[in-house]
């Protein structure tokens, strides 16, 4: 039998829960926080009851924070229902920010207790299905160089990083804003034979085109007005190394030619120079441009292209990546989660669909941005959309939706009539109408508080 934990200094109530749900549950009783924390470590109940007025504070609720606090830092999976009086709703609120699953006023009705619950094992018990398939799926991902996934297009990708990382070819990295084209170089490079060599990237399209030569190339002293000392250029930083040019599309005509005898003859000359200075140095490249539409257009050196990318690698959009982007949101979530010190256990179905069906315009770069934004700003243990900052234009994307003055009122809508529905469907039975939407009766209570529809049911 499933165990629950019933926490109240009221020797009566506990006496009535116990009678109540000892034919589904085995229950544990404890009167204070000692016995309680006694009682959570050494049996790990799935859910708990915890009535936040215990012992030895005299009408406070001291106790019995301190008490959530010490049981969801031992087991933040734990599902805690909060049983309050009318009059502590602040508290109750307070509860559930910090990690609490859901909130009980009394008087108790062991029918309505009952199915929030039933709901609460079962979501302690999906979600830890949930944390067997992420392990299950960490384990068939594969990590290369601070590079995760799992779909077949990456695997194809990192299969395709190791075999060119023997060689000294040029690759050219194709793909768009935030997929993580500089990754991939940095991957390449710390698995090559020059891995103990220098990594130096430069994003020619960052860099002014009257500086770019200099940074590139170096320069002789006198060379130009302020140039008092010979400086060596990118290029030679990286002998022995790696050099990563990012966005070379927008490398200017002039430098092309000086890029693409580098690439013959493995010498430079420094702006103001003459003199030949050899350069052993791998050059990997990258661009988010149509680089064929820039060769046909006369701004890109078809020769040059063949040159840098004597292999090309595609990197696929985060929207073509499946269950890469799940898989990389809960990874993220968990990075953040450490770092922030929050109790977040993971994404409410809304957020997953989001997530999922979202186009996402800047990548995996976005994604990261998102998450831990969300993680920062979400003050529950659940990531809901607002979270992630989705405006109603980016958050549906694809959805064509009636005219409203904005996707609040939508969602308001919808909410509203899914409440009365599930109302006079069951009668006006407010317990059997949560279960049937799924949620908690405080929260159909508070859903029809919001919308005004205490005029619609009987509070059975």
């Amino acid at each position: 039998m499933e165990k629950i934990l019933v926490i109240d200094d009221n020797e009566e109530i506990r006496k009535q829960l116990k009678w109540g749900l000892g034919k589904e549950y085995s229950v544990l009783l404890a009167g204070n926080s000692r016995e309680a924390l006694e009682l959570f470590k050494r049996h790990h109940p799935r859910v708990v009851t915890l009535d936040l007025g215990l012992p030895p504070t005299d009408n406070g609720t001291g106790e019995g924070f301190r008490c959530l606090d010490e049981m969801l830092k031992d087991s933040p999976a734990t599902k805690v229902i909060v049983i309050t009086g009318n009059d502590q709703r602040e508290n109750a609120m307070k509860a559930i920010q910090m990690g609490a699953y859901d909130f009980y006023h009394k008087p108790i009705d062991l029918k309505e207790l009952r199915i929030i619950i039933t709901r609460a094992f079962y979501l302690y018990n999906i979600e830890a299905e949930n944390r067997r398939l992420h392990i299950s799926l960490d384990e068939k991902a594969t990590e290369l160089g601070g590079m995760v996934g799992q779909c077949p297009e990456m695997l194809k990708i990192f299969s395709t990083i190791r075999k060119v990382s023997s060689s000294d070819i040029s690759v050219l990295v194709i793909g768009e804003s935030g997929t993580g084209k500089e990754l991939v170089a940095r991957a390449i490079h710390s698995i090559s034979l020059r891995k103990d060599g220098p990594f130096v990237p430069i994003n020619c399209g960052a860099i002014p085109e009257n500086l770019l030569e200099s940074e590139l190339f170096g320069h002789e002293k006198g060379a130009f007005t302020g140039a008092h000392l010979q400086v060596q250029g990118k290029v030679e930083y990286a002998h022995k190394g790696t050099i990563f040019l990012d966005e070379i599309g927008e490398l200017p005509a002039n430098l092309q030619v000086k890029l693409l005898r580098f690439l013959q003859e493995k010498t430079i000359q420094r702006v103001g120079g003459r003199e030949d200075v050899p350069v052993d140095a791998r050059i990997l490249a990258a661009t988010n441009i149509d680089i064929q539409k820039a060769i046909n257009e006369g701004k890109f050196r078809e020769d040059l292209y063949y040159r840098i990318g004597v292999l090309i690698i595609n990197l696929p959009p985060l929207r073509k990546r499946g269950d890469d982007i799940i898989f990389l949101s809960n990874l993220f979530l968990r990075r953040f989660s450490e770092e922030f010190r929050k109790r977040i256990r993971g994404f409410s179905p809304s957020s997953i669909k989001l997530l999922e069906s979202y186009e996402w315009p800047g990548n995996v770069r976005e994604l990261e941005n998102r998450i831990q934004r969300a993680v920062i700003m979400s003050e529950y243990p659940v990531i809901e959309p607002h979270d992630l900052g989705f405006t109603e234009r980016s958050s549906a994307p694809k959805m064509m939706l009636p005219e409203l003055t904005s996707l609040r009122e939508a969602r308001d809508r919808v909410e509203r009539e899914m409440a009365i529905a599930a109302i006079e469907k069951n009668g006006g039975n407010i317990a059997r109408a949560a279960e049937e939407l799924g949620i908690s009766r405080p929260t159909l209570y508070d859903i029809m508080k919001k919308h005004g529809l205490y005029n619609s049911a009987e509070m059975h």
